[in-house]
């Protein structure tokens, strides 16, 4: 799905979501919400030791996350503090009742100095680029899903109405005071493909 929302650019965000790390080669990364492992590969490829963590055990089994495999929530991780160098996560505060919370939790566990980064569905800024979008993620995909099942055609629904939703009700502002809040600083974004995804990152104090 996150190819047919990304209209293919979803390996170029992870890529960059990956390079906002900098940590030494061989220091322990956490990847929360894995899913099917595939920022977790390409942290493993740069010669990372990698922790992959996602709610559903189901998503951990269906892929092949790198490292060991811990199903928990991000909300209470089961790790000691300060126990890993650098820390990513994808498409996760859009799903947590307290971002604050949640952003201290994964704060927690990494070292001072080491890196944290995001990658997150953005809505467009610019009008014309908002203007295609809009449409995209409200017919498009729906429709390219059904080829796929009724299930999918659902899940392209949902994403598109919960992506809409958040950035109405959660302005970037907003989500860089989560980050502060926790003791990231200073935080940077980038937006990629016209504004469809954002990357963010900063460095726990």
């Amino acid at each position: 799905m996150g190819a047919v929302l990304s209209f293919g650019q979803d390996p170029r965000w992870r890529r960059s979501l990956v390079s906002r790390v900098d940590a030494p080669r061989g220091a322990s990364v956490l990847d929360v919400a894995s899913g099917t492992g595939l920022v977790g590969r390409a942290l493993a490829a740069r010669g990372y030791r990698v922790t992959s963590l996602d709610a559903s055990e189901q998503m951990l089994r269906s892929g092949q996350p790198a490292g060991p495999r811990v199903v928990a929530l991000a909300e209470g991780l089961p790790f000691a503090d300060a126990g890993f160098g650098a820390l990513t996560f994808t498409y996760l505060l859009r799903y947590v009742d307290d971002p604050v919370a949640t952003m201290r939790e994964l704060a927690r566990v990494v070292t001072p100095g080491g890196v944290i980064a995001s990658l997150e569905f953005h809505v467009p800024g610019a009008r014309w680029a908002r203007a295609a979008w809009r449409p995209y993620t409200r017919y498009v995909m729906p429709l390219v899903g059904s080829v796929v099942s009724p299930a999918w055609a659902g899940t392209a629904r949902f994403l598109s109405r919960s992506i809409d939703g958040y950035w109405r009700a959660h302005p970037l502002r907003e989500q860089l005071g989560w980050w502060e809040a926790a003791g990231i600083e200073p935080v940077h974004t980038r937006t990629m493909s016209n504004g469809a995804a954002i990357v963010t990152w900063g460095v726990k104090r």
